[in-house]
């Protein structure tokens, strides 16, 4: 028996509910960003390469329906083919998963977090974008400058202090749906040439 995806608020505390096994995402904005790095990255991926360590599950669950696990793979399958879908004819369209503050502001942390999270999965495939002497490496600054590595210090180093980094950080997100693009772009030659 088939089982449907999960609706996303039940995805999100089914991940919350697994946070001992270590997902790469623990909320519904880290899982987006997760699988908007797989959409528009540099290399096709397997779903089990990318889904397993998503949702902290083994490969065996894509064989036995019928379960949350697998109403979960579901739920992640639907958002990786409409992210896919929308950055393939409509990409101004696409919107990230952000979470929103108590004041009504985005917080883009978590989003960025699980696409940067993605990125650690073929971080090799992505460094011409991490050299800084790359003309295009700009087209993920305004993603990793909302991540943290493994001590929880900030992925590019400290900000400068001052009221126009606070204004710079504060509306950086409304960059990230043009970077997503252009990071497609920029790889799509070079994915699918592989990929061939």
């Amino acid at each position: 028996m088939a089982v449907a995806a999960m609706p996303l608020e039940e995805l999100e505390r089914w991940l919350q509910a697994r946070v001992d096994r270590h997902p790469a995402a623990t909320s519904i904005p880290m899982l987006d960003g997760y699988v908007a790095a797989i959409v528009a990255g540099p290399v096709s991926m397997s779903p089990l390469d990318w889904i397993c360590p998503l949702l902290a599950i083994d490969a065996d669950v894509f064989n036995h329906g019928g379960t949350p696990e697998f109403a979960a793979i579901s739920t992640v399958a639907l958002r990786h083919n409409e992210i896919s879908q929308t950055l393939s004819t409509t990409p101004r369209q696409f919107a990230p998963m952000h979470r929103r503050e108590v004041n009504g502001d985005i917080d883009p942390r978590p989003w960025c977090q699980g696409f940067y999270a993605a990125m650690r999965l073929r971080l090799s495939a992505w460094a011409p974008l991490l050299d800084a002497s790359n003309v295009n490496h700009g087209q993920l600054l305004t993603i990793l400058l909302h991540c943290r590595d493994d001590q929880g210090r900030p992925l590019l180093g400290p900000p400068r202090s001052g009221r126009e980094t606070e204004d710079f950080l504060r509306n950086a997100h409304l960059d990230i749906t043009a970077a997503v693009e252009a990071l497609r772009q920029y790889w799509m030659p070079i994915r699918y040439a592989r990929a061939r």
